[in-house]
């Protein structure tokens, strides 16, 4: 007969939770990273992410970054503005393509305390911009554009706006010499002849020198012109010479100015036409030649010395032996350089 084999009771702590925990080895599992490896990513990121922030901010300063700003963010008269017209088939010509296209070219800004932003250049954009936001209430049309510049001085943001205008749209005689009075009355410039050579260091002297013409024009009748930008160029020296002439006619020019109702350049235009033939008798109307109004040109005119002659007004000419000399205030840089290619296309090198 077999023995049957006594089976042993089951051990009741087999399942027991409270038995000690085997010591084993870590095991990497997939998509798991060891905490020296998390710790060494998290300090990279930062680090990127700060570097990413440093050249955010350094692309602003140096003016690298266009950045939207909110409309009423922009102090327009944070400058003096050289442009004292929004009027016209210009500005309306600009309203539609921004209205067709938005706005392709940023203005420039610097930035002010407050988070508020002092208007450079791009006036007549943001002109536009605001116009078409109070037409539409379009949320498109209520920031601007805007390049953050940093001026050192306030003459480097006046000479700023002048060269942006200058370059996208030439100003007239007038707006030219009023900016540069302007820039002078708030304390940029000691003089107005410092703020013209400043402001308008890259224009010929014959060019600055109508400019400074026509700051007699502005002295005696900016408060009451309407259109003084429309002020056509022969007309404004005429006036400037017959203010200069006699300093009864400036009170004259004045009332004139002062009973009118112009609703227009040309009205305007005409009446200082009118107020011309009553300041100047007819043989002095026409400006004539640059001599007259150039107080330079002027200097200029006087008798020559002997073995000399005038070429052209403000250029004399002297020979002598193997020697030939040019001298005058328009005797430039560019006319040595004009002569020069002349020389040389004429004699060969």
């Amino acid at each position: 007969m077999v023995k049957r084999k006594r089976l042993t009771p089951a051990q009741t702590d087999y399942l027991d939770t409270k038995a000690p925990v085997l010591e084993t080895k870590s095991m990497s599992l997939p998509g798991a990273r060891a905490p020296i490896a998390q710790v060494a990513g998290d300090a990279s990121a930062t680090a990127a992410l700060q570097e990413l922030a440093g050249e955010v901010k350094r692309a602003k300063d140096e003016g690298r970054m266009i950045q939207a700003l909110p409309l009423d963010a922009i102090n327009v008269s944070y400058l003096s503005r050289d442009r004292i017209a929004a009027e016209g088939d210009d500005l309306q010509e600009l309203q539609a393509s921004i209205r067709a296209r938005g706005q392709q070219m940023p203005i420039e800004v610097v930035a002010l305390e407050g988070g508020r932003h002092g208007l450079i250049s791009g006036w007549r954009r943001l002109t536009a911009l605001q116009r078409l936001h109070a037409e539409t209430g379009e949320a498109g049309f209520a920031t601007v554009l805007s390049i953050l510049r940093q001026p050192e001085t306030a003459s480097d943001a006046y000479v700023a706006m002048v060269e942006e205008n200058e370059i996208r749209l030439g100003l007239s005689y007038y707006e030219r010499a009023r900016v540069a009075a302007k820039a002078v009355e708030q304390g940029v410039y000691p003089t107005e002849k410092a703020a013209l050579l400043a402001l308008y260091s890259t224009a010929s002297r014959a060019k600055r020198s109508k400019i400074r013409s026509f700051l007699a024009l502005y002295h005696a009748t900016d408060d009451l012109l309407r259109f003084a930008s429309a002020i056509p160029e022969r007309l404004g020296l005429s006036l400037v010479k017959a203010l200069d002439s006699d300093p009864g006619n400036r009170t004259l020019l004045r009332e004139e100015l002062d009973r009118a109702d112009v609703r227009s350049p040309e009205a305007e235009a005409k009446l200082l036409q009118e107020a011309l033939k009553r300041m100047t008798p007819e043989q002095s109307r026409n400006p004539g030649s640059e001599a007259d109004w150039n107080p330079e040109l002027r200097a200029a005119s006087r008798p020559i010395p002997s073995g000399s002659e005038k070429v052209v007004t403000g250029i004399t000419m002297a020979y002598s032996g193997r020697s030939l000399s040019l001298k005058g205030p328009r005797v430039t840089d560019d006319l040595r350089v004009k002569l020069a290619y002349w020389l040389k296309s004429q004699l060969g090198g």
